[in-house]
């Protein structure tokens, strides 16, 4: 398993449109994933689990990643994030 952290830039945070490609990225993945933000832990592969969280802009965001390709996709989840999903 390896994990890091992110910091949501999103001015409005995960809302529907970044949340839309943040799944669409996360469900390419093969590892097993999970957002953790203020104590709540998501599955970023389901829309309606990464809503639920709301996860604003500001909140540090650490991504885990279990699974054959785990590395290579934690730096995907992590640099979208960073990236701010389409919207910066």
């Amino acid at each position: 398993m390896v994990s890091g952290k992110v910091t949501v830039i999103n001015p409005s945070g995960l809302h529907l449109r970044p949340a839309g490609t943040l799944t669409q990225i996360a469900m390419k993945c093969d590892s097993d994933i999970v957002l953790i933000a203020d104590e709540k832990t998501v599955d970023p592969k389901s829309i309606l689990n990464l809503m639920s969280a709301s996860i604003t802009c500001g909140t540090s965001v650490t991504v885990r990643c279990e699974g054959k390709t785990e590395v290579d996709d934690l730096k995907t989840i992590v640099e979208a994030i960073k990236s701010g999903l389409g919207e910066n």
